[in-house]
């Protein structure tokens, strides 16, 4: 057997398919983002980002770089070990702490990311409710889709934010049956937003617990930036709930908050949590400044907000094919990964402007898009550049003739 050969060709069909990812090399620099350097080619190259999860720049702000210089020169670089083998500091602690309460929770535990975070949460939770069938969201992460089968528990997907087709769902199972409903506040791909209160009613009408997945949303809504649920008034019913650290609040980690007996179990019986070397007290020192600068500042959110809404403007009157959303995100349809590919390749080459083509398993097949998220410090004058330069390649012969 020639295994080379296979992976070779496993690589090759990304090719054909036009959906190889080709990671861009960026130096962003202090103080100046959304202005960064690309590398390769003829040498560091001036960009601007406008596809970073630093939603409202956070990694940039002084107090978060101020947080996690004095913590660096007063612990040193790495936490030691895992959280029960000496990698329990007191930055861990009180970051928990600050977490669980914006999101007036009783409990919160750490993790190194988003990612891990819901993969461990969700199969540990199933792995303790004894026959329990998990409802999820047709089109909830990657990650949340993998501790769902990792629990080893049935799954009934519901059609995206489909009400009827949900309760149809949870209707058809006995009334003893334990049941978790798992879904996303904010879906970024397309910027829409769950019916949060809705899918609690029908929680509490069925007897199912809730998961909600906040990482698009935690700091950005809400008045102290505890997401999606904080800003509807639901966050106390749902049973748990799940963010980031690396994307609005501009650092690195995820994390999950509940009950205290519902952390307590995830801490004692998750391998992705046990396992684990817990986050540089570096890391958890800016995230807890992020966290607590949030609270207590919309002018972040009211800024992007305002972005936002100025570049959805600003494409919908050049006529580009903006995609419906109601959130922060700002999707732009192509649907063809070549072509995805093309029109990007041609922004970052000619004009200086990085945005990552979307292409399949992230989105489905036909839809693959270019997704734009501005941010405080995307000017006006940005935002024209970029309009104008998407109007001049979407008028060119090679992309009208893409397959």
């Amino acid at each position: 057997m020639n295994y080379d050969e296979i992976f070779k060709s496993a690589i090759d069909r990304l090719h054909e398919e036009g959906r190889y990812r080709v990671f861009v090399d960026i130096l962003r620099h202090k103080g100046q983002f959304p202005n960064a350097h690309c590398f390769g080619g003829n040498g560091p190259k001036p960009i601007t980002v406008w596809c970073s999860n630093d939603y409202l720049a956070m990694g940039q702000h002084a107090s978060v770089i101020e947080a996690m210089e004095k913590a660096l020169h007063k612990v040193g670089a790495g936490s030691g070990g895992t959280r029960n083998i000496s990698g329990n500091t007191r930055y861990h602690t009180e970051l928990e702490a600050e977490l669980a309460d914006l999101h007036g929770k009783e409990g919160a535990l750490l993790f190194t990311s988003g990612y891990v975070s819901n993969e461990a949460a969700l199969s540990t939770l199933g792995k303790l409710l004894p026959g329990c069938v998990i409802f999820s969201d047709e089109l909830n992460h990657a990650s949340m889709i993998a501790g769902i089968k990792s629990s080893g528990c049935a799954k009934r997907v519901f059609r995206h934010n489909d009400l009827e087709h949900l309760e149809e769902l949870l209707a058809a199972e006995d009334a003893g049956t334990p049941k978790l409903i798992a879904f996303e506040s904010v879906y970024s791909m397309d910027g829409d937003v769950a019916p949060i209160g809705a899918i609690c009613d029908l929680a509490d009408k069925y007897n199912a617990i809730t998961y909600l997945d906040e990482v698009h949303a935690v700091g950005m809504y809400g008045p102290r930036g505890g997401g999606i649920s904080e800003r509807d008034l639901v966050a106390d019913r749902l049973t748990l709930i799940e963010g980031t650290l690396g994307k609005a609040f501009g650092v690195m980690g995820g994390y999950v908050a509940a009950s205290k007996t519902l952390i307590d179990c995830i801490r004692s019986y998750a391998p992705g949590f046990i396992f684990t070397t817990s986050l540089s007290p570096v890391l958890v020192a800016g995230a807890l400044a992020s966290v607590r600068h949030l609270k207590v500042s919309s002018e972040e959110r009211d800024a992007q907000q305002q972005a936002a809404a100025m570049l959805k403007g600003k494409f919908t009157a050049a006529d580009l094919p903006l995609m419906p959303s109601v959130t922060h995100i700002v999707p732009l349809l192509v649907g063809c990964p070549v072509k995805a590919k093309r029109i990007s390749d041609i922004l970052l080459a000619e004009y200086g402007l990085y945005v990552q083509p979307i292409n399949f398993p992230t989105v489905p097949r036909g839809t693959e898009r270019l997704r734009f998220t501005p941010g405080p410090q995307h000017s006006a004058e940005m935002m024209d550049e970029l309009t104008a330069a998407l109007v001049e390649i979407w008028s060119r012969d090679e992309i009208q003739l893409a397959a």
